[in-house]
């Protein structure tokens, strides 16, 4: 099984939307259940330069999408975050570490970024597991950090730090 990725178009919105359909992939990010067609179009029908958009594909169907956003603000030019989620039924077979391999890539040889960010929320330990696989520390925790399945959700504050 290959995994291909390639930046996002605007004629993925479908496929993303299908993504974050995934009780999974919901459930682990900040978006909510349900997610529109529309909503997933408007996103990708006006990019803003310092966001980079990334889909994993598997036998040309999308399971992962990646979103890479680098900060504006002059003082933080050398930060980047992301967002991530991987098709429920993909998870746990490499999609997310093709797209985060993928992220990193630009972030170290191409944008110059010393430091990506990231949540997750405390009890996705194969999350965890990935990015500190690629080298993100664990550097605090925010209890009620958001409101998910009826209940406030802690999460850990990660960060990869290039010396």
């Amino acid at each position: 099984m290959s995994i291909i990725v390639r930046r996002a178009e605007a004629n993925d919105a479908r496929a993303i939307k299908e993504v974050y359909e995934g009780k999974a992939a919901y459930g682990n990010t900040l978006q909510l259940p349900k997610p529109s067609y529309e909503l997933w179009q408007q996103r990708f029908s006006n990019v803003p330069e310092n966001v980079y958009a990334y889909v994993a594909l598997i036998e040309d169907e999308v399971v992962g999408n990646l979103g890479f956003h680098v900060q504006t603000n002059p003082r933080r030019r050398h930060v980047a975050t992301f967002g991530m989620g991987v098709k429920d039924n993909f998870t746990g077979q490499g999609v997310g570490s093709a797209l985060l391999a993928t992220a990193i890539d630009l972030a170290d040889n191409w944008l110059n970024i010393k430091r990506i960010e990231i949540t997750a929320f405390v009890d996705n330990t194969s999350a965890i597991s990935l990015y500190k696989k690629f080298g993100f520390v664990i550097e605090g925790e925010a209890p009620a950090y958001a409101f998910r399945n009826g209940e406030f959700a802690s999460v850990y504050h990660m960060a990869r730090v290039v010396s």
